[in-house]
Order: structure tokens, then sequence, then C-alpha cells
């Protein structure tokens, strides 16, 4: 079991109403990254920790529900319909990703980059909606690609748009994941707080992968879309620290304040 899963699961097993076996069902389901066509009980049990005779009556039942499917020649498991189908529900109800697509599509062509939405899941951030320009070379994350909370500007953003609370019980799990690069990761997001108080905007150069700089803000204020935040991010080539500060930025931070504002309309009034 990683660190990241077992630091969320020391705070869920202190809930009284935390159910446990459905918790670890799902954990399964988390083993499965892209890249992992199938899976043996034997990889799923190395992976979370758990005995191979749980993960055995774990993985019997999750096929006999349709989220996973068992080749039997292989004695291996992939992830079934079962799963597309709720992933699906869960992005056509997302009302944010309709709002802003015609705008992430104009935003990534007048800038020649990449526009994303990320929400959070534990310490990553997954893409629910991503717009590509028609540039020969730009960022090949497609929805549901996943990447780090907190060195990105996606995930930097939706620190910076937390109640302080949150944000400090999520810091201190990204200091418990990796101790050793904590100063240099805290003085990041820091920053970014900084950066957002002045400008709108947080900015990731070179701090996720070397050769990509991004910048990211945080959609608040909208009742239903909470926990999210835009970015829009390319190959540091072509994207400067001055393009993204100067013009970039600023472009995204207009976009997100649209979105929030036709969110805010189509929205129905609270009873």
């Amino acid at each position: 079991m990683d660190l990241e899963t077992q630091a969320f699961d020391e705070d869920e097993s202190k809930d009284r109403q935390f159910v446990n076996a459905l918790a670890r069902g799902l954990e399964l389901l988390r083993c499965f990254q892209p890249g992992d066509t199938e899976l043996s009980n034997a990889e799923l049990a190395r992976r979370t920790g758990m005995p191979k005779p749980t993960v055995s009556r774990l993985t019997y039942t999750l096929t006999k529900l349709g989220y996973l499917a068992f080749s039997e020649s292989r004695g291996t498991y992939r992830l079934a319909a079962g799963v597309l189908a709720l992933g699906y529900a869960m992005l056509s109800n997302l009302d944010v990703r309709k709002v802003a697509r015609p705008y992430m599509e104009a935003l990534s062509e007048e800038a020649q980059a990449s526009v994303s939405i990320g929400a959070r899941d534990r310490l990553s951030m997954v893409y629910i909606e991503s717009c590509r320009s028609s540039a020969n070379v730009t960022l090949r994350l497609d929805v549901g690609s996943r990447i780090p909370l907190a060195t990105s500007a996606v995930g930097r953003a939706l620190l910076c748009g937390l109640p302080q609370g949150e944000r400090d019980y999520l810091m201190d799990h990204i200091r418990l994941r990796d101790e050793d690069n904590w100063p240099r990761v805290k003085a990041g997001i820091e920053q970014a707080l900084r950066d957002y108080q002045e400008r709108g905007f947080v900015l990731s150069a070179g701090d996720w992968q070397q050769d990509v700089n991004a910048v990211g803000v945080p959609l608040v204020g909208v009742d239903g879309e909470r926990a999210m935040a835009f970015n829009c991010g390319g190959p540091a080539f072509l994207l400067s620290r001055e393009k993204l500060e100067h013009d970039v930025g600023p472009r995204l931070v207009q976009l997100v304040r649209q979105v929030e504002a036709d969110l805010g309309r189509a929205l129905p009034p609270k009873a």
C-alpha cells in the first residue's frame, strides 16, 4: 500500500460510519492505472497490501457486479464496463464541462496551448475536460490523465481556492508522502498562494516537468462545482514565463470568471 493510500485510510478508519469492505473493493479498482491492461490477484495484493485471500474474494465480487472482467486463460482481471458507466455518468452530469468547452477551445487556439479542467482525487488532479490547440507541438494529456496536486499549476490553483483548514490538511498529507522534498514543494505552494492573492492565477514553471510551463486558476464560488481548477500549459520553449505572466495567465482568469458567471446563471435558485 502506498503512503498516500495509507495516510487517507488511517484518517478514514477513525470514522465509525466508514465501511471498510466497500473501501477495500474500491481500492482494488484504483490499482488500475493507465497502461495496466490486466492485473492478477497477486499483483493487486502487492499494490494494496491486502492479504491475497481477501483480494480474491473482492475481485470475485467485483467481477460478479460487472466492475471487473476475468480472463481464465491468464488468471488476470481488467476493468469492465461497469467502471466506464460510472465514469461517464459523472462526466456527463458536470455542468462545468458543457459551459467551459467553447471558452477553452478559443483560449487553446489563441495561446497555442492546452487548456484543461482538473478535479482532485486524493493527492492528484484528474483531468475531466481538456482542449488541445492545432499546434504541432502540444501536451498530450486527455480526460482521465493524472498529475500531481503539489507541483502542477492546476493542483496549486486548487489548493489556493480551498478553505484554510482543508488546504492545511492536504499539505500535511503532501508532506508525509515526500518528507525529503517537502521544503521545495512547500516553497512552491506558498509562492502560488502569494501569486494567487496578487494576480488571481498561479504558475508552475518546470516544477512538475522540467520542460512544461503552465498557469492555473481555481473555480470558486459555484455550488455543485467544487474542488476544481483550470490550467493552460505547454512546452516551455513555446510558453515562456513572461508570456504566461503577462498574457496567458490574465486570459485564463477571465475565462474562469466567465465560466463562474455562466454557471451561476445556469444553476437553479436555492430553495
